[in-house]
Formats: C-alpha cells, structure tokens, sequence
C-alpha cells in the first residue's frame, strides 16, 4: 500500500482560496485581523496610559497589577468569558488579546520614558521646551526603541494566541489545526504551523525596520563608535 506524503500539495492547492470560510486564504485574513487589531488597540490604550503612570508613579502599580491579573489568566478561560457576551466573532478574541497587550505594553510605555536620560530632559526645558513639545520630540523618540521592544514581544504573543480560539469556533489558522486533528490528516497543521511562523518573523522583521527608521540617530551613533 502506497504511504501517505506529509505534505499533499494538491490539497494545499484546491484549498487555498476555493470561496468557501474554511480557505486557507480566508482563515490567513481572519488570523490577520484578530492578531493585528489588539496590538493597535493596545498601543492606543498603553500610550496615554503609561504616559500617566510615568507622570503620577502611584497610578502604576494598581495599574500593572490589574492587567497583570488579566495576563495570567489562561487565553481560553477569557475567550469563553467573552463568549456568553460577544458571541462567535472576532470580537472574543479581540478584546482578550487587547489586554494581554496591555500587559506587556503599558510597562514597555514607562519604562522607555524612564529611560530618557536627565540631561537630555533638561537641555530640551534650557531650549525652551513646553511640556508637549518636549513629551513628542524629546522624551517619546527616544523611548521609541523599548516601546518597539515590547510591541515586538506582544506581536508575536497575539499572532500565536490567535490560534487557541479555534477551540471556539474562532481562530484564524488555529482552525487548520483542529481540522488535521479530527481528520489525522497532517497538511493542514504543517500549513497552519508555517503560516503562523512566517507571520511572526515578517511582522517582527517590520517592527525591527520601523525602529530603525524611527531612530536613525542610533544607528549613526554606532557607525561613529
């Protein structure tokens, strides 16, 4: 009897946008939104809030711990939290991921403003730096590559974790896996795994690029050294 190949390419082929909502095509656009979504969202929140946790140290501890709290939840007991309110969308997988962003963002926030040295605070109030003016083109430039740093590491989190609302019915590729599973039929799991892994190195591969971008006086500095 013939063995089964690991790979059926031709699957691969008839699969990956055939119209219907199990497409590989349609499940990567899926996992896209619910994977990117959070993190902007996070990036919204975690902004203004660390920035108000780095102006009043006493709001940051409450504010770690809650989001700390909700970090050490398991994905899949707040996915079916969201459930009963939410309902099979996006959205219960959304909202969850939002707040492990937060968790890993709104410290990121205040410990790249924390990270600004004195003297360079200082010099911008001597140049007659308002505090506005002072916060967009001294203090959040240079807190640009801790931020990115902890953008980098929740990425990657939420394009991973996407995955576990499968279990839900709303998953992004992380149905691949379930469908290879029940089937015992491995192309779909090595597809959704693969995926999943090139999304998370292009994703980090494009925040590494922003960060220099964002900094290129970094990047002179280490040429002059």
């Amino acid at each position: 009897m013939k063995s089964e190949p690991l790979i059926r390419w031709d699957w691969i082929t008839r699969n990956w946008d055939n119209g219907s909502p199990s497409a590989i095509s349609t499940l990567l656009e899926s996992h896209l939104l619910m994977a990117f979504v959070p993190v902007l969202l996070g990036l919204l929140v975690a902004l203004p809030l660390g920035l108000a946790c780095a102006r009043w140290p006493r709001l940051y501890q409450p504010t770690a711990g809650l989001v700390n709290v909700m970090y050490a939840l398991p994905s899949l007991v707040l996915f079916s939290i969201f459930l009963s309110v939410t309902g099979l969308t996006p959205a219960t997988v959304i909202i969850p991921l939002t707040f492990f962003t937060l968790a890993v963002l709104i410290p990121a926030v205040v410990d790249g403003l924390a990270s600004v040295p004195d003297h360079v605070r200082q010099s911008a109030v001597a140049m007659g730096f308002r505090p506005l003016r002072r916060l967009l083109q001294v203090e959040l430039p240079v807190a640009v590559p801790v931020v990115l740093a902890g953008t980098r590491v929740a990425t990657v989190s939420s394009i991973s974790l996407v995955s576990v609302g499968a279990l839900i019915g709303q998953g992004g590729l992380g149905e691949l896996f379930m469908d290879g599973w029940q089937r015992q039929f491995y192309t779909p799991i090595i597809v959704g795994i693969a995926l999943i892994v090139l999304l998370a190195v292009l994703a980090d591969g494009l925040l590494v690029l922003a960060q220099r971008l964002l900094t290129p006086w970094s990047r002179a500095w280490r040429d002059a050294r």
